[in-house]
């Protein structure tokens, strides 16, 4: 595990990233909070084009608590079974529409107690329906988030949550809202898992990862 990098170190790694992409973006295709949330929800352990695949077809229809729940679980199922575990994300995603409608008017709520007592709705989730639709400063560790946390010394951590709280105490406040999204995004596409990118990585000059790639 690499070390924490020092403050300097850090903002000079974020004002790169924001001056290689200014206003970032999740890939996640959504209309609105509850088809966000949605996507999110049935984003675990898939891939973001394998669920946008999906919901091209299922949004149109259902893109609100009660018309999801009026399409209901077997025909929600005929658009997400392309998506692993869809049985169990149907049944929650019905669950949680419902909630949605008996507990919070049919709204989104924008607090993550509030996001984590729907089901299939962990903190991962919540935080980013918080930071893509709320646009709090809030930081989901996924996979990708979590390796480049270790490998560069931006956030280390032995597990998610603790590399969570590394990046909310570390990262300089002007860069919190977009981290989430830069960090992914380099994570997908350049510092990815089997072999990185590192001749193409903007932030190379200051990564501790001691395998670095040619």
């Amino acid at each position: 595990m690499a070390r924490q990098l020092d403050y300097p170190t850090m903002h000079r790694i974020f004002s790169r990233f924001r001056d290689a992409n200014p206003e970032p973006k999740g890939e996640l295709e959504h209309v609105n909070a509850f088809t966000l949330l949605v996507a999110v929800a049935l984003s675990a352990q898939a891939t973001d084009a394998g669920v946008n695949k999906a919901t091209r077809g299922l949004f149109p229809i259902a893109d609100t608590p009660e018309k999801m729940l009026a399409l209901g679980e077997e025909r929600l199922i005929e658009h997400i079974k392309t998506i692993g575990l869809f049985r169990n994300k149907a049944k929650n995603v019905i669950r949680l529409s419902q909630l949605l409608i008996d507990n919070f008017g049919g709204q989104v709520p924008s607090s993550r107690a509030a996001l984590q007592s729907l089901p299939g709705v962990g903190r991962k989730t919540a935080n980013v329906v918080l930071n893509m639709w709320f646009h709090q400063a809030a930081q989901a560790v996924d996979t990708h988030i979590f390796r480049i946390g270790n490998r560069s010394g931006i956030a280390p951590g032995k597990d998610e949550t603790v590399v969570e709280r590394a990046i909310e105490d570390n990262v300089p406040a002007e860069f919190l809202q977009h981290a989430h999204h830069w960090l992914i995004l380099h994570g997908r596409y350049i510092c990815t898992a089997r072999k990185p990118r590192c001749a193409d990585c903007i932030i190379a000059a200051d990564c501790q990862f001691e395998e670095k790639t040619a």
